[in-house]
């Protein structure tokens, strides 16, 4: 990173070098870093705001500041998330808070946007960037009247810190459910073994993932999976469900003060769909195509656990805590596909080793280990370097093995963009929770689509850092990771991990064919699900403001297996705490543009000249063109919604 004045020399040195992550010791450095960042940007706006950025524009100026948050907060923000020292993580959270108090005002500086509205861009990355910040100014209120820019000023900061608190919740739950071994048969033991033990001797077992899931789609007891389903589904409690109300309702109030009716509109007008009729017939577009489908997978399930309990069908009910152990029996029954099976083949470090040799092979980008000392033991540092000529080009950290207070999911943070203006070169940091013995198929299609966030991140070379990598409309943040799932399911790229892993036990062709077939079983129940999901969150954000409990139960007892009684899963939705408020449509939105993408790679999914092309026409771009412009560039033709209903209907 480097000042406004700094030589063009020195901007040279910095850009040959891979980034080193400040680790924060204490919270004392935490909040003297914390300090520093606020004084540095403080004195950024006043210069901006006074034009004596003359020599580099307002554009640059403005990017100044986020290049100086890319370089002081991002880090400290990201170990909130990490960080195993609470004290450490609660001090990173604070100085967050702070920070949003001061994006509040930045963003409703008159001056600076004066400056915004009076700039004239001198070609299309400059006008896309004026625009970015004049949405950015205008949604912060800067247009408003004195009072109401108060109002939404205060909102943005009390909702900054609600959401905050929601997800603290969740990645810090520390339930822990008691097992009998013989409640526990069929669960691979590997998951159980070294579990602390209560008084009693019976197992004590957290929520993770690495955990929860070999529990309920193997333990055979379905009393054991209900325990461990509803003590999952109550996490967050009535703290977060009172909490996601009041976003709700404080969301509601921030969208009124700019005269719009709900939420909803106020976020999904700035993005691809640009209005939620069009995400409504969308999503009604994506029920029609599932909704017969869930329907005859319950019928599977129902029956398989019919045929295991035997009994008459006619007296089976099916519970939720049924639906992941069914799945499975149904697959091991119908395909001879075990997901555990695929753990021998895919050990986590040759895995790791397999995303690189994949992004190799296709984008011609290449990885080596970096020695430094990180935020915990396990994770690691890579430099991401040009295969052709060794150029230096990004810097990826990896934490990939739960551990208490963690984040609990799969995610990758941006920890710096690109800028060709100044040199910066970019770093992400993916974060997963695995099982040390090894993945299943499931599990590496997680890391090859946290990987595609990570290329995204580190491909981009935009003009200005807050375009690069994933600073993208949120419905198509999700479609260059979502699109690379589909690289885990074809053998000519899993015989990469033979040259990265001699040793590792190739797949058999006859288990990865099982393992294709068998994506089709369930595709009905997952599709309805996430069809549920974001029809909640739309009406959640709408208009009428209803009450996150009751809202949820309504919706979800009008699906099949209707809703079970006590359980409060809208407390642990963190995604519409987050980013993804009125905004998880995206997930089906952008897999939509993920399958068109792939329509390029779909007769050789190793092309190196294609994945050049999409590496150059879609990665390294960024935000700074809209993504239809981006998707139409690669296909050579304007994006549609075919493949991914045909792969819907399959």
């Amino acid at each position: 990173m480097f000042s406004m004045c700094a030589s063009t020399a020195a901007a040279k040195d910095a850009a040959a070098a891979f980034q080193v992550f400040p680790v924060a010791r204490s919270v004392a450095q935490v909040e003297a870093q914390c300090a520093d960042l606020l004084g540095d940007v403080a004195r950024r706006e006043r210069r901006v705001a006074a034009g004596a950025d003359s020599k580099v524009g307002v554009l640059a100026g403005m990017d100044g500041i986020t290049q100086a948050v890319d370089e002081q907060l991002a880090p400290i923000a990201f170990q909130a998330h990490v960080h195993p020292n609470t004290a450490v993580r609660d001090a990173a959270e604070a100085c967050t808070l702070r920070f949003q108090d001061f994006a509040s005002r930045l963003y409703q500086n008159a001056k600076i946007h004066a400056r915004l509205e009076a700039l004239a861009p001198l070609d299309p990355i400059d006008r896309q960037m004026r625009e970015d910040l004049l949405a950015a100014f205008e949604d912060a209120g800067v247009a408003l009247p004195a009072p109401r820019r108060a109002t939404a000023r205060r909102l943005s900061n009390e909702m900054a810190e609600l959401s905050q608190a929601f997800e603290r919740q969740v990645r810090e739950d520390d339930t822990l459910v008691a097992f009998t071994e013989p409640e526990l048969n069929g669960v691979p033991a590997a998951v159980w073994r070294e579990a602390p033990r209560d008084p009693q001797g019976r197992v004590l077992l957290g929520l993770d993932y690495p955990v929860y899931g070999p529990v309920m789609e193997t333990a055979h007891d379905p009393a054991a999976r209900e325990r461990m389903w509803r003590a999952f589904h109550a996490r967050g409690g009535q703290l977060n469900l009172d909490r996601l109300a009041a976003l709700a309702s404080k969301r509601w109030a921030y969208a009124q003060l700019f005269g719009l009716e709900s939420y909803a509109e106020f976020q999904v007008r700035r993005r691809m769909a640009r209005n939620v009729a069009t995400v409504q017939a969308f999503l009604d577009e994506v029920k029609a195509v599932v909704q017969a489908r869930e329907r005859i997978d319950l019928a599977d399930l129902r029956s398989a656990k019919a045929s295991e309990l035997q009994q008459p069908l006619a007296g089976t009910p099916l519970k939720r805590w049924d639906i992941g152990y069914y799945i499975e029996r149904v697959k091991r029954e119908r395909f001879a596909l075990d997901q555990e099976r695929f753990r021998r083949h895919f050990p986590p470090q040759a895995s790791v080793d397999f995303v690189f040799a994949l992004a190799g092979r296709l984008f011609g980008v290449g990885f080596e280990p970096l020695e430094q000392a990180l935020w915990h033991p396990d994770a690691r540092a890579y430099g991401v370097f040009e295969q052709s000529g060794g150029q230096r080009l990004a810097t990826l950290y990896l934490d990939l093995y739960p551990r208490e207070n963690k984040y609990g999911h799969a995610a990758v943070w941006s920890l710096q963009g690109s800028s060709t203006r100044t040199g910066q070169r970019p770093a992400a940091a993916l974060v997963t929770n695995f099982d040390r013995r090894g993945l299943t198929l499931d599990e590496l299609e997680t890391l090859l689509h946290e990987f595609g966030h990570a290329l995204h991140t580190a491909l981009s070379t935009t003009r200005y850092a807050g375009q690069a990598g994933t600073s993208v409309e949120l419905d198509f943040v999700e479609a260059p990771s979502q699109m690379l799932e589909e690289w885990v399911y074809d053998a000519r790229v899993l015989a990469l991990f033979q040259d990265v892993c001699a040793a590792c036990e190739p797949v058999p062709a006859d288990l990865l064919a099982r393992a294709r077939q068998s994506r089709s079983f369930g595709k009905g129940l997952r599709f309805a699900r996430q069809h549920l999901y974001a029809s909640y969150d739309l009406a959640l954000h709408a208009a009428d403001v209803a009450e996150p409990m009751a809202l949820w139960a309504r919706m979800e007892a009008a699906t099949p297996l209707s809703h079970e009684a006590g359980t409060t899963f809208p407390a642990n939705f963190s995604h519409l705490a987050g980013g993804y408020g009125a905004g998880y449509y995206a997930y089906l939105w952008s897999l939509a543009t993920a399958r068109d993408l792939y329509t390029a790679f779909d007769a050789d999914p190793l092309d190196a000249a294609t994945g050049r092309r999409y590496r150059d026409t879609v990665l390294a771009h960024g935000g700074q063109f809209e993504p239809t412009i981006l998707v139409t560039r690669f296909l050579g033709r304007a994006p549609n919604n075919n493949a991914f209903f045909e792969w819907l209907a399959h």
